[in-house]
């Protein structure tokens, strides 16, 4: 992923494994905060998510035609940044990417999945509050891969 550092404007590029932390811009050294928004995802980078990521990270599956999956929006932006260094969330358009949708089992949208150490900790459809998404983040951090997935 490329990020513009707010002070001097450079692109940076970030490693998945380096989402969640604080960095520093290459050329003026200003902090790089981590990621406190959704990521859309394709499959490069949510094979890479998988691989890579050293915490907790929310799928949503979604499409633009489904009104609970917009009013689940916010929510998901919220999680993003109130867990933003704790957690990652990538959204995953499932018109645009039904191979995902099906590599995850996805049968009704909103889906929600939580990988912990690459496999799934957990996996919920509907509209869910923005504290339920952060309670099962938690509990995935907690807990590490070795919950059973639902």
């Amino acid at each position: 992923m490329i990020r513009t550092c707010p002070q001097c404007q450079k692109q940076n590029r970030v490693p998945v494994r380096h989402w969640a932390d604080t960095g520093r811009c290459g050329a003026c050294h200003t902090a790089l905060p981590p990621l406190a928004e959704p990521v859309d995802a394709g499959p490069e980078e949510l094979d890479a998510v998988e691989r890579e990521a050293r915490v907790p990270v929310l799928l949503d599956f979604w499409a633009a035609w489904c009104a609970p999956c917009r009013m689940a929006a916010p929510n998901v932006k919220e999680v993003a940044a109130k867990m933003a260094g704790k957690a990652l969330v990538l959204k995953v358009d499932t018109e645009q990417h039904p191979e995902l949708a099906a590599r995850y089992q996805v049968n009704g949208i909103p889906h929600f999945v939580v990988l912990r150490d690459g496999q799934i900790h957990s996996a919920e459809s509907g509209l869910v509050s923005a504290q339920q998404m952060m309670r099962w983040l938690e509990a995935a951090a907690a807990n590490g891969s070795s919950a059973a997935a639902r």
